[in-house]
């Protein structure tokens, strides 16, 4: 699995090779990563170097405390990230927005019409991919312009679902 790791405004792709490998960036590490006692205490072991880390969820992102500097990490895999993009993560308040398909598959339901308002949140189309459900929300307030697939269509990758104004 792969994962984007933002630190400090910067972005890592980090992939789960086995139980002792990890990349970072394309460069293999060789880990060992345990609890300690159940405790927010991790020790790892990286490369032959040991190293201590206390780490902590807070409201979604994670707190790494780890050689006395404290690393605020957000960590997505790389379906969240492309769910995010489809939902318009970022995406201005006003102008046209056109949902895309995060990626490839089959429309479940669509449960708005051409020319119904919706509210930033309100969800606008559901897509099945890799046996999920995921619901793709609206980003802005605005009217559905044009509503460009339908339950049962199959969609490809990028295609465009529905526009809202």
């Amino acid at each position: 699995m792969k994962y984007i790791v933002t630190v400090d405004g910067h972005e890592y792709i980090v992939e789960v090779l086995d139980e002792k490998n990890i990349s970072v960036d394309g460069k293999v590490y060789e880990i060992d990563f345990q609890s300690v006692q159940d405790q927010p205490v991790y020790s790892l072991l990286m490369e032959g170097i040991s190293y201590e880390a206390y780490v902590n969820e807070d409201d979604g992102n994670w707190e790494v405390l780890l050689r006395g500097d404290l690393y605020t990490a957000q960590v997505e895999d790389e379906r969240e990230k492309r769910l995010k993009a489809a939902a318009g993560a970022g995406v201005a308040a006003t102008g046209e927005f056109h949902l895309k398909a995060p990626m490839p598959g089959l429309i479940v339901n669509v449960p708005v019409e051409e020319g119904q308002m919706v509210a930033k949140g309100d969800v606008l189309v559901i897509l099945e991919s890799m046996k999920m459900q995921n619901e793709l929300r609206s980003p802005m307030e605005g009217r559905v312009a044009r509503v460009r697939v339908r339950s049962g269509d199959s969609v490809e990758q990028k295609e465009t679902l529905l526009s809202v104004e």
